[in-house]
């Protein structure tokens, strides 16, 4: 039996000492990384580590949100580029910090976007969807809490975007190809889980359809762009029907939420 062991762990060693310790690297800290941002750097977690002690803070709504913005911040971005520079002694740009391909990055950018919006017209009528966004409740009605937050949701997704369709994407396509696109779809898409379904089933679509954006263009830029673009269309729209308490999808409905703008 223990000669058997020490074979098996011989053949598992040898094997290990033949991966490239890149892609290893990649797996390993997208994984770490990920569970440091949903157990500390989460909002979660400020709830019961830092709420208590702040909760009749009158903004303590928004600093949960800032804490969850600039958290992700340091554990999707900043250490992604640490390990880039520093153990695989390459550029960021290799890894979608540049512009690349960008008439091939702007034209698809507006035809998605193009796509979406009026889709989110008639999501945002949904109530799980009224009830959900935006994610801070007080940005329904106070305006420079909505504008700050949504620079949050800006940075947070510059973050987001290189974990997966920068870091993760490049990084792993020298090995696995294209076939690297469907790799990050898959954690994309978990990381739903808990939103609305039509949201976690349409992540299926944006993660891939984003991947192949980031791949085409050779950059993170307009992934970054279509995926704000997205979250903001969806925060404006709820934001306005709410404060019209309008929820219908015709014409006469979108001249009324504007009409309340003025």
């Amino acid at each position: 039996m223990f000669n058997k062991l020490k074979k098996d762990f011989g053949i598992l060693f040898s094997a290990v000492k033949l991966t490239d310790k890149n892609i290893v690297l990649i797996f390993i800290s997208v994984a770490v990384l990920q569970t440091l941002s949903w157990y500390y750097t989460s909002r979660r977690f400020f709830k019961i580590n830092i709420y208590p002690e702040y909760f009749d803070n009158p903004n303590i709504d928004l600093y949960e949100f800032i804490y969850w913005f600039a958290g992700d911040t340091v554990t999707l971005l900043i250490i992604p580029v640490l390990i880039i520079i520093y153990y695989f002694k390459k550029n960021v740009r290799d890894f979608g910090f540049k512009k690349g391909d960008y008439k091939t990055g702007i034209f698809y950018t507006i035809i998605f976007l193009g796509f979406m919006i009026p889709i989110l017209w008639f999501v945002s009528a949904a109530p799980e969807f009224a009830a959900k966004y935006p994610h801070l409740d007080s940005a329904r009605t106070d305006l420079s809490k909505f504008f700050i937050y949504e620079i949050g949701i800006f940075l947070y997704l510059v973050s987001w975007e290189f974990m997966w369709r920068g870091y993760m994407l490049f990084g792993l396509e020298e090995k696995f190809g294209n076939y690297s696109v469907l790799i990050q779809m898959i954690p994309f898409v978990i990381l739903h889980n808990g939103k609305p379904a039509l949201e976690t089933f349409g992540a299926i679509f944006g993660g891939i359809a984003l991947g192949i954006l980031a791949l085409r263009t050779r950059s993170v830029y307009y992934c970054i762009i279509v995926h704000f673009g997205v979250m903001f269309s969806i925060d404006i729209f709820s934001r306005l029907r709410y404060n019209a308490e309008d929820y219908g999808v015709g014409f006469d409905s979108l001249l009324n939420i504007i009409a309340r703008l003025f």
